[in-house]
């Protein structure tokens, strides 16, 4: 059977194809672009990453023991980035990818340690408030293989906006990744979250909405169409369909490896049907897509938003992978 890494020639284009996300999330253009152009194979990609992380993880540790606090902040969200993206490959080595993991998660905790960081059973997450008030609350949900340590540019804007944000990673993502599998009941993550958020006496309970992006655009509309505590919705370059015999190997390899076998990842697969919960989902909802954000077999999120009864969809022609932008600007600037 050929996997991901069998197919000829991948580098490039994975390599391409991963930069607009990698800068999103705030790894350095010109950095990325020489790491990548130093690898010879895709099977280099993770050690390679991994090595560009401890370099930044060094230069942070250093500026802690000279007092230099925001240095070290910068330089500890930098390694975490960068040992983020060693797992975004599906890796069989479940041990190396672990260790990328956490070693992202740890150094996430580092970068900002004023940010409170959840452990629940259910979920990871990092809250971050804005000082001396009660704010609303956004649940940022990630995707297929990413994970909260993207969102920290996003979290950046909305806390400027006055808005708390409590990033996560559910079963299988994220720092999760090789300890659970993926959960197809996600709607069941989001409502424990929920719980924790309406427990709380320093964040507005009564206030939540949800940004969630690519294969997480999914999750969070399952959610949404689920729970009322959510209040409004972003889905952005969330599938709406997926046709398991037309996709990459690149979604199938990470689908049986987050779900434990392929007949798993096609059983996960065949649930997302958007079009399907579409109609329940009564809450005020903005769908996303990129133009040039197509992938073989997926269906983009345009049925989302058309079988929606409260929703706008945006296309973005010149977007790619999420919608070729930063989504909070985005959903901002066109209303």
């Amino acid at each position: 059977m050929h996997t991901f890494f069998d197919q000829p020639d991948l580098l490039p284009g994975f390599a391409d194809a991963n930069r607009p996300r990698a800068i999103a999330a705030g790894i350095d253009p010109f950095q990325y672009d020489a790491v990548t152009a130093e690898l010879t194979s895709i099977r280099d990609w993770p050690e390679a990453f991994v090595r560009a992380g401890r370099e930044h993880l060094a230069r942070a540790k250093q500026a802690d023991e000279q007092g230099l606090s925001a240095s070290a902040a910068e330089a500890y969200r930098d390694a975490a980035l960068w040992f983020h993206f060693a797992t975004v490959l599906p890796n069989p080595d479940l041990d190396a990818h672990a260790a990328a993991a956490k070693a992202s998660a740890d150094a996430q905790r580092r970068a900002d340690p004023a940010a409170e960081h959840i452990a629940d059973p259910d979920f990871t997450g990092i809250l971050r408030r804005p000082a001396d008030t009660r704010a609303p609350v956004v649940v940022l949900i990630p995707g297929m293989n990413s994970g909260k340590v993207e969102f920290m540019p996003i979290a950046d804007s909305l806390l400027r906006r006055g808005v708390a944000v409590l990033a996560i990673d559910g079963p299988g993502q994220g720092e999760l990744a090789t300890r659970s599998n993926w959960e197809p009941e996600y709607q069941k993550v989001v409502h424990r979250v929920l719980d924790v958020i309406t427990e709380r006496s320093d964040v507005d309970g009564q206030r939540v909405a949800a940004m969630a992006l690519s294969m997480g655009g999914y999750l969070g509309a399952l959610a949404a169409a689920h729970e009322p505590r959510i209040r409004a919705l972003v889905s952005v370059s969330g599938p709406s369909a997926l046709h398991w015999d037309r996709l990459a190997p690149y979604v199938t390899d990470t689908f049986a490896l987050r779900t434990g076998s392929v007949a798993a990842g096609r059983d996960f697969a065949r649930r997302i049907n958007a079009a399907e919960i579409a109609p329940r989902i009564v809450q005020p909802m903005r769908v996303i897509d990129g133009g040039l954000d197509v992938i073989p077999g997926v269906t983009n999120a345009e049925p989302l938003a058309r079988h929606a009864p409260n929703a706008e969809y945006l296309l973005i022609p010149e977007g790619q992978p999420p919608a070729g932008d930063h989504p909070l600007e985005v959903a901002s600037r066109h209303g």
